[in-house]
């Protein structure tokens, strides 16, 4: 561990910081309707939309109306993106003459892209056409971002609205979230990445010839529009299979920078988002609070354990010199360009936002630093977590803590003026407890059954965290693996799918009910017994609540995987 990367990891998380109050009031006016920056150019493009379709922009929904907006656009999505590719073959910008998706991979695809998991078990740039690249998957790359996003704002409207029956508008928050958010970031910033070196075109794959006088197929095409909303819309499917660790994708250290920054501006943002649509700005710092300190004993962790290097290579004596790869730390799988700091602070953020586009191998990371991902993602991505995502994630931890809070001093507990009863308890941990049930029956599965044990590539410990991670990712909707296992068979694309869509819509249902159930509800007057839900010890309660959950949930599988690998390695065993 150097100063540099101490340096590094601090400017990241201050440009977090600074950034999220004035992006959160950006978006606050954007989702109430309110005049902004840009509605001067982009509100009549928003009325023409909502003429075309149909939709009455004044007209809320009730939250099943709500739920079944969002499943049906979600269903249309699928079937959409499945089409596609399974057409590929015949229709146009499809230089390289890629064939048709087998089936149960467009099944997969399909899922995980309109669930904002943009899972890949595939080569992009040897199985997807430019079209389905930019008409499939980048389309949805803005609308799982929307979706998400707009079930966020849903939940927040249920706590800062009273005696209410409606939630919003889907239709409404999904244009706006798109056209004024998404989009115009996207493009500016898409330019930078092309003046920063990444490839956008549509020519076919360039033959060049090697100094060996081999021949190398340089893959290229619309990669840098694709880019920039797999990172502002934490989806991570990326162009090429290297993701952020091919140069065409991320050229440059600034490009590496500013695709973090992406990553983690909307969740920040929407933190403040939350404690402006509540009158009290307050409680929004609190909920930040949480996720920076989960954030940071990730990237603490990820750090310490990267930046030593690997102990069991201490016996082969290959680290003689102090320009060894050793002693720059565990750089085996890494990103070289960008160093142990960055590569560590890379996977922390991307594992903590919902987005699986990591700079670095994980199968490459040292036992304890890859258990930092897979916790991360058993939680439910709520540190910053996925646009909307990690926002609803974390209220529903919220919900919990002050129930807990409220039988502590025996006292019908609430939270932001709303009485949490038996309804709103027993919808929060429907939802949270979808994400075990999910990840550890697939992974229990997978390890019983043949189809299942063909998929790592490594035995023991890591064999079975290489399984215990896809159904991690695949349920939390984070998209990233280890990459030792082989996941496109017939058995991993279906069960992953199944795995997806468990965590992305019966985690949101039950969210839609709580949403729909507190807006029912009058404001509650503060009282000397009302718990302070914007001080320190709400934040010490919340996280403790997560740290209890997450443990008494998922330890005993993580045990049998990382943390028996660590002392293993320790004592100088190579699995």
């Amino acid at each position: 561990m150097t100063l540099n990367g101490w340096l590094q990891i601090a400017i990241f998380a201050a440009i977090v910081i600074l950034l999220a109050k004035p992006f959160g009031g950006y978006l606050t006016q954007v989702f109430s309707g309110e005049r902004n920056l840009l509605s001067a150019v982009l509100k009549p493009v928003e009325r023409a939309i909502y003429w075309c379709c149909g939709v009455d922009e004044r007209q809320e929904q009730h939250w099943v109306t709500y739920c079944i907006a969002m499943l049906l656009f979600s269903v249309a999505g699928f079937l959409s993106l499945y089409a596609l590719q399974r057409l590929q073959a015949m229709l146009p910008f499809n230089p390289q003459g890629q064939s048709a998706v087998e089936q149960s991979l467009a099944f997969n695809t399909s899922v995980s892209f309109i669930t904002n998991t943009n899972w890949q078990s595939y080569v992009p740039e040897t199985t997807m056409s430019y079209l389905v690249q930019m008409a499939g998957l980048t389309v949805h790359n803005f609308m799982s971002a929307a979706t998400g996003i707009a079930l966020a704002l849903a939940l927040v409207r249920g706590f800062a609205r009273r005696s209410a029956q409606t939630l919003g508008n889907f239709w409404v928050d999904l244009t706006r979230c798109t056209l004024y958010v998404l989009l115009p970031l996207s493009i500016v910033v898409g330019l930078f990445f092309v003046w920063e070196g990444m490839p956008q075109n549509l020519g076919a794959y360039t033959e060049a010839t090697t100094l060996e006088g081999a021949k190398q197929i340089i893959a290229q095409g619309p990669v840098a529009s694709q880019e920039v909303i797999k990172m502002f819309g934490t989806n991570g499917g990326g162009f090429f299979n290297a993701n952020s660790a091919h140069p065409f994708e991320n050229p440059s250290a600034l490009t590496d920078m500013v695709q973090m920054i992406l990553i983690f501006s909307l969740g920040a943002a929407l933190t403040n988002v939350f404690g402006r649509m509540v009158g009290d700005q307050r409680q929004g710092w609190a909920i930040f609070a949480v996720m920076g300190v989960l954030f940071l004993a990730g990237v603490v962790v990820t750090y310490s354990a990267e930046a030593p290097g690997n102990p069991a290579f201490a016996a082969l004596h290959i680290d003689q010199t102090p320009s060894a790869l050793q002693a720059g730390g565990n750089m085996e799988g890494k990103e070289v360009r960008f160093g142990i700091a960055q590569s560590a602070l890379f996977t922390t953020v991307t594992t903590d936002a919902s987005c699986g586009a990591v700079n670095t191998m994980h199968d490459s990371l040292m036992p304890l630093a890859g258990a930092v991902p897979m916790v991360n993602i058993m939680l439910g991505e709520i540190i910053f977590g996925g646009v909307g995502s990690g926002l609803y994630g974390m209220l529903l931890f919220a919900i919990v803590a002050v129930f807990i809070a409220g039988l502590m001093v025996g006292r019908t507990p609430e939270y932001l003026g709303k009485k949490i009863e038996a309804r709103e308890v027993k919808m929060a941990m429907l939802a949270i407890l979808i994400l075990p049930l999910s990840i550890l029956g697939f992974s229990a599965l997978a390890t019983v059954l043949p189809d299942g044990l063909a998929g790592p590539a490594n035995q023991g410990p890591h064999g079975f965290s290489e399984i215990l991670y896809a159904y991690d990712s695949a349920t939390g909707n984070n998209g990233s693996a280890f990459a030792g296992i082989s996941a496109n068979t017939m058995f991993y694309n279906v069960t992953l799918g199944f795995a997806m869509l468990m965590g992305r819509f019966l985690m949101i249902m039950p969210m839609l009910a709580i949403a729909g159930s507190l807006a029912a509800k009058k404001i509650v007057p503060a009282s000397a017994g009302t718990f302070p839900t914007h001080q320190p010890l709400f934040v010490g309660l919340v996280t403790g609540v997560i740290v209890i959950v997450g443990g008494l949930t998922y330890f005993p599988a993580v045990a049998l995987g990382p943390l028996v690998e660590h002392f293993a390695m320790n004592a100088g065993t190579l699995y």
